[in-house]
């Protein structure tokens, strides 16, 4: 029987609230049998939808909350302001032990620092990562860090590889993930300091996935590596540069196909093809960034993400809290630890006793 879940879900976030969250759980529960859902926010306006939806009635619980986090509010005000709200509800839902996961499509910002004010950083890590689920040639490459930190130095460039591929190794079910770090060059002189510096750490350090070595911009899309690592504003950069050529190329394909009487036949002949290469281009069908490093399991869903994209989000969660993702992550840092040390152990002085 699988592992018995509850999901805590802000239930008020993201662009749609509960007329795509409501749904988004029905199709999650009728997918991931043994998960139940606390559904925080308006109370009226759950039951409501839920009345639509019994497959997400039967598995939920709604729990009243008077105030939403709006999505352009600024962290900090978040922070004073927003205890009561969904989002703080959903996430102290986690610190009680009412749930195992939880998942918001509200404002990231908030929910970062929401999230890291109730559930402090796991120990011996410093910040927290946001992982971007990246559709490639061979499958899903997770790219992290995406937005939660503009800088990085090599330690936490490191730490970033640990939780990205035990992540991946959880949600994706890669055996033993290859991981590379994100660089203007494949040789070992390319690159600023910090980066040279993480690469010289995992290179020398036995953990639990295979480490590739410095990766470019193209081998994100061709799969080369199961996970990526850079920086918040890098990987931002990339993630928004990819959004775009992704609804670029899908403007000019429509308006090709459109372009007239012949044109439209052929996409009346390849309509099955383009429905496969829509799906496989839609961000909706890898959804759900997980907030990793935390004493908790955070997913931030897509504001914007339909009843689908937010199911995915849930399916992320869940298996997250049915893997032992975190314990892993713990093993490989007491080993990058245990090496630091050890380099760090003054050298043994010759007995001078002896050589005379």
């Amino acid at each position: 029987m699988p592992q018995s879940v509850v999901i805590s879900v802000d239930a008020m976030g993201g662009d749609h609230g509960p007329s795509i969250v409501v749904p988004g759980v029905a199709k999650a529960a009728e997918a991931l049998p043994g998960v139940r859902f606390l559904l925080h926010g308006d109370g009226a306006k759950l039951e409501a939808e839920l009345a639509k939806c019994p497959a997400a009635k039967a598995v939920s619980e709604v729990r009243h909350a008077d105030k939403a986090i709006a999505m352009d509010e600024k962290p900090a005000q978040a922070m004073r302001r927003g205890k009561g709200s969904s989002m703080w509800n959903a996430v102290e839902a986690l610190k009680t032990g009412e749930a195992q996961a939880c998942v918001s499509a509200g404002n990231t910002g908030a929910l970062m620092a929401i999230s890291k004010l109730i559930l402090r950083m796991g120990a011996d890590l410093e910040r927290p990562a946001i992982v971007a689920n990246w559709p490639t040639l061979k499958g899903v490459t997770a790219v992290l860090d995406v937005g939660a930190n503009v800088e990085s130095d090599a330690a936490q460039l490191v730490e970033f590889a640990i939780m990205g591929a035990a992540f991946h190794h959880a949600v994706h079910g890669s055996k033993r993930p290859t991981v590379g770090l994100l660089n203007v060059g494949s040789e070992d002189q390319k690159g600023h300091e910090e980066v040279r510096e993480a690469h010289a750490i995992l290179r020398e350090t036995k953990l639990d996935f295979d480490y590739h070595g410095f990766v470019e911009g193209t081998d994100i899309a061709y799969g080369t590596v199961d996970v990526v690592v850079t920086d918040g504003f890098t990987g931002n950069v990339a993630l928004k540069t990819a959004e775009g050529l992704a609804r670029f190329f899908s403007h000019e394909i429509k308006t090709t196909l459109t372009s007239g009487p012949m044109a439209m036949l052929g996409a009346v002949i390849a309509s099955g093809a383009l429905k496969k290469m829509r799906a496989r281009l839609d961000p909706g069908r890898v959804n759900g960034g997980p907030l990793l490093g935390l004493n908790g399991i955070v997913v931030k869903s897509h504001g914007g993400a339909d009843a689908n994209g937010f199911a995915s989000a849930i399916r992320v969660a869940t298996n997250l809290a049915r893997s032992d993702f975190r314990a892993e992550i713990d093993r490989n840092l007491k080993r990058l630890t245990a090496v630091a040390a050890k380099d760090e152990a003054p050298a043994q002085q010759p007995d001078q006793g002896a050589a005379e």
